[in-house]
């Protein structure tokens, strides 16, 4: 699958997080913005456009109905933010932390995570379309009645990862692992997984497997 990349400019004036407060609306673009702690703080409808925001902290930080377009992320930390009824759409997180984080009722398109911590994140009621997830641990992530439109997991963790509610049809898991995931023998009908997997749920339903 072929994800649309951010389109950014080539040069770019740089920012501090904090100039989004002297700015007329909430809202950074065609900027890069590098080595800050925007941490606690409590800011909505923010619009991020056109940009890159490397090693910087917004833990904690409440940022219910951002908008993100055309944005690359390296190496910022999410941990305990509220991204709940975000717009995300042409974005990169790569080697980005997200542990505990609140992406509840997202919608997301052309969304790439690469090499990021998603652990005990929450996704519940989102849309995801062309959204993939490479070597990522998602370990305990809700998925919760989420809608999965051309999603891939690639070589990710996935263990007690909940998928209750949310129909896999057509989703490859394949190459990723687990011990367990929580969801229905309905939401698992038409996904894609590996001999070992199919081993592993019929385990999950109770079935003896006798060679």
């Amino acid at each position: 699958m072929k994800l649309d990349s951010p389109r950014i400019r080539t040069e770019l004036m740089e920012k501090r997080f904090e100039d989004i407060f002297y700015e007329d609306y909430p809202e950074l673009d065609n900027c890069l913005v590098s080595d800050t702690d925007f941490e606690n703080e409590d800011l909505h409808r923010v619009n991020l456009s056109g940009m890159i925001i490397k090693n910087c902290r917004f833990n904690g930080t409440d940022f219910t109905s951002i908008s993100m377009t055309d944005v690359q992320f390296e190496n910022c930390d999410f941990s305990n933010a509220i991204l709940s009824k975000a717009s995300i759409h042409r974005v990169s997180f790569q080697n980005c932390k997200f542990t505990g984080t609140d992406l509840t009722d997202s919608r997301m398109g052309n969304v790439f995570f690469e090499d990021s911590i998603l652990n005990l994140s929450s996704f519940g009621s989102s849309k995801f379309e062309k959204v993939r997830f490479e070597s990522d641990s998602l370990e305990s992530a809700d998925f919760y009645e989420c809608v999965l439109k051309k999603i891939e997991f690639n070589r990710c963790n996935l263990n007690s990862a909940n998928f209750e509610r949310t129909p896999l049809k057509n989703v490859d898991i394949s190459t990723s692992t687990f011990q367990s995931l929580i969801l229905s023998l309905e939401d698992l009908k038409g996904c894609k997984v590996s001999t070992q997997q199919a081993i592993q749920f019929a385990a999950l339903l109770g079935l003896v497997i006798v060679d």
